[in-house]
């Protein structure tokens, strides 16, 4: 979904903080001049490679995350771009390219994800990096997708109590389709100052692609070398891995 109201923007950095995904980001750069964030959201990650000393550039087509991602303490250290894909012929070679947050399941076509991919390969220097994470089909994340599985309580920055749940939409089952569909609830509490409860809703679609089929698109879009990992560890993938974790030169 694309983030476009301000009360589920400022929610985000509470529901996607700092977490071992960006530490392996992090570390995955710690030799990249210069990385480009597709995708960058609200710029956390963005921001603390350009505190680090990287010259960052990140893409987003949201403006409300972009505005975000300019009030950060390192905002004014990073390129900025309102975009998506289309962006890259003009951010200058890369060291390193990364699409965090399970980006790459957004692409539901795979020719939309493969011409995404071919793009990148132009954008990174001989020698670069993409990397990029995807969940896993075989754990079967869409199952927890129910109120009872996945409700859970945050404090949003004005103070109010979040309650946010997702619940899939029926429909044959994403190992056979390879989709998944959903919607994301966010019920707002009451306060003093806010008497009536509210609720918003967001509706997702992701696609769920098997390592072969990553390594398929990979492979045509030119990278010629994979590492594959299963966790932020780096632990090697087998059927228990929630990550598909891709590493491609």
């Amino acid at each position: 979904m694309l983030y476009d109201d301000p009360r589920l923007v400022a929610l985000y950095d509470v529901l996607n903080p700092f977490a071992p995904d960006t530490a392996f980001y992090l570390a995955l750069a710690e030799s990249a001049g210069h990385v480009v964030d597709l995708g960058c959201g609200t710029g956390l990650l963005a921001a603390e490679l350009a505190k680090r000393g990287h010259c960052v550039t990140g893409i987003d087509p949201s403006p409300q995350m972009l505005r975000v991602a300019r009030a950060r303490a390192e905002g004014d250290e990073v390129t900025w771009i309102e975009g998506d894909t289309g962006a890259l012929p003009f951010v200058g070679a890369a060291d390193l390219l990364v699409m965090t947050g399970h980006v790459a399941q957004i692409f539901l076509d795979d020719a939309a994800f493969l011409a995404t991919l071919k793009a990148a390969r132009r954008a990174i220097r001989p020698g670069g990096t993409l990397a990029f994470d995807s969940r896993n089909p075989a754990a079967r994340a869409w199952e927890n997708w129910t109120r009872e599985r996945s409700s859970k309580c945050v404090k949003a920055p004005d103070g109010r109590t979040v309650e946010v749940w997702h619940e899939r939409h029926a429909e044959p089952d994403p190992l056979a389709t390879g989709r998944a569909a959903f919607t994301t609830y966010y019920r707002f509490a009451p306060t003093p100052e806010m008497p009536e409860e509210e609720t918003l809703s967001a509706a997702s679609e992701l696609r769920f692609r098997t390592r072969d089929e990553l390594a398929r698109l990979l492979a045509e879009a030119g990278f010629a070398q994979i590492d594959w990992y299963g966790d932020w560890t780096r632990a090697p993938v087998d059927e228990t891995s929630r990550e598909l974790i891709a590493v491609a030169r």
